[in-house]
């Protein structure tokens, strides 16, 4: 499927998961994608072998320079930037009692901080051109809550406001602002969940099933769309667990 308006995409943590979901889908409408993530991976160098429509990136955005960085070669690479999708982050499993302050730094620090600081520069470019689309991947987990995540729920609660505030600073320069909550889905994080936990949350999941990749994908397309006129808004893809 190829669109009739080829757009630029930003996306971290695109090397796998629900972030190599939104590239392959970037790409297989036709646009051009730049993204970063700490690692390359198999799936993402075959990806690219395959087109010349894909520029990657080995960064890590938790670094002091790494969204700087990472906007500079994207721009560099791709001439500007029309999507921005924020999809990078590190998970928890571990009760707050048990997690250290230097691993509880480096959760805020990469989902939180280094994806205002990555946005921040993205919205400098974006603002000169008076368009633009951003999306952050956002969790039910923050407006749930869940032990064992509270640290990433909490970076995750505040991602949600910050896209609701963005919203209203960029709404009249033309660009829109959204999240996108997954609720658990088959990811590296979903599997540190014990088989109970997972049981669990089907069991309070009206549809019973734990959301793909391709699903949350799918949702996104709507909110990035920048004729849509729908900002500031979080979506949850999540089997309708977020409302039992």
């Amino acid at each position: 499927m190829v669109n009739d308006v080829s757009r630029t995409y930003l996306v971290s943590g695109g090397s796998r998961g629900l972030g190599l979901a939104f590239v392959r889908r970037a790409l297989d409408q036709g646009h051009r994608v730049f993204t970063c993530a700490r690692h390359t991976t198999p799936a993402l160098a075959e990806l690219q072998r395959g087109t010349d429509r894909l520029f990657c990136a080995a960064l890590d955005l938790g670094g002091s320079d790494g969204p700087r960085a990472a906007v500079k070669q994207a721009i560099e690479c791709l001439g500007h930037i029309d999507v921005l999708i924020n999809n990078a982050a590190i998970g928890q499993d571990s009760l707050l009692a048990h997690t250290s302050e230097d691993e509880i730094r480096r959760i805020v620090g990469v989902n939180l901080q280094s994806t205002i600081c990555l946005t921040r520069h993205v919205v400098r470019h974006m603002m000169l051109a008076r368009r633009g689309v951003i999306l952050t991947v956002s969790s039910i987990c923050g407006q749930r809550g869940f032990p064992g995540l509270t640290v990433y729920s909490a970076t995750k609660g505040a991602l949600d406001a910050f896209t609701r505030s963005l919203a209203r600073e960029l709404g009249a320069a033309g660009i829109i602002v959204n999240a996108i909550a997954p609720g658990f889905f088959e990811s590296d994080m979903s599997r540190v969940l014990a088989p109970n936990q997972v049981g669990s949350i089907r069991r309070r999941t009206p549809t019973g099933a734990l959301a793909s990749d391709e699903q949350v994908v799918n949702a996104a397309q709507t909110l990035l769309n920048p004729d849509a006129n729908i900002t500031g808004q979080v979506l949850a893809v999540d089997g309708g667990a977020s409302i039992s």
